[in-house]
């Protein structure tokens, strides 16, 4: 039990913690300016800023005096239900699955992170996603470092904005139903999916472990982008040049780094998975 001031200081901590990121993106879609950089959590995944800004203690864990909890998602008298717990066993099982699957495999460091660049390859540089930004080599340089590389992407989500002529290079064929057979700790897409297992399994988990991994996408989506094929320099981003040696060096250490930092927030999903399916 968590009396009113102890869980409102912590929804109030919780709130000014993601607000650094939420406020920023709501600013920018009031005034209609797209980010390609920081939007993407909150265009990409599921979860809307009003969601994440919301504080959950998890299962075990009753408010007292919370009215503004009642009616909410799997709530009742305070508290997440041992009924939607239970409901919800096929999801909590299946992220279980993937992400112990994933920490078990070796990590591959040999992406470069390619997949952004097959996702333009052989379009126009007005077809692209971010169009509002140009190709830092244009589309002949940059379809030449596809074509000179070996494109080996192992995650589905990322795999499947492959253009059609890309898709024949992947040295994967990674599909919907196959993710724990492919997923491994060093992609960048993995790691920032730990954000979206951790929001799937929201009320049920503490929003502190939400936070963690939405920080921890965050920073994977700037290494993201900044090793993609656009020229982001007027945002402040300094290109990791995957098609040059000293480039690929910088990606690998700093891929290095999030494999670092993801383990333990993927082993702490397991650990709560496995705690929600021992009731």
């Amino acid at each position: 039990m968590l009396d009113e001031p102890a869980w409102r200081a912590r929804a109030a901590a919780h709130e000014a913690r993601v607000d650094t990121f939420v406020r920023p993106h709501l600013e920018r879609r009031g005034a209609r300016v797209k980010h390609p950089v920081h939007d993407f959590l909150f265009t990409y995944y599921s979860q809307r800023p009003a969601q994440l800004r919301r504080w959950h203690p998890g299962y075990g864990v009753r408010l007292a005096d919370a009215p503004e909890y009642d009616g909410l998602k799997g709530y009742e008298d305070g508290t997440v239900s041992a009924a939607y717990v239970a409901s919800q066993r096929p999801l909590v099982e299946s992220i279980h699955a993937l992400l112990s699957a994933t920490a078990a495999r070796p990590a591959h460091f040999g992406c470069f992170g390619l997949h952004e660049w097959a996702m333009v390859y052989r379009l126009g540089e007005d077809e692209t996603r971010h169009a509002d930004w140009p190709l830092r080599l244009g589309g002949a340089g940059t379809d030449a470092v596809v074509e000179s590389h070996k494109v080996a992407c192992s995650h589905f989500d990322a795999f499947r904005f492959f253009t059609g002529p890309a898709r024949p290079l992947n040295t994967l064929s990674p599909g919907r139903d196959d993710r724990a057979a492919f997923e491994q700790p060093a992609c960048l897409h993995a790691g920032m999916d730990l954000y979206k297992h951790a929001f799937r399994l929201t009320p049920m988990i503490s929003s502190d472990v939400v936070a963690d991994c939405f920080e921890l996408a965050r920073d994977i989506r700037e290494l993201d982008m900044r090793a993609a094929p656009y020229d982001l320099a007027d945002l402040g981003f300094e290109p990791v040049r995957i098609e040059t040696p000293e480039g690929k060096t910088a990606y690998v250490e700093a891929q290095r780094d999030f494999v670092r930092r993801g383990p333990p927030l993927r082993t702490r999903l397991v650990e709560e998975c496995e705690r929600l399916l021992a009731y």
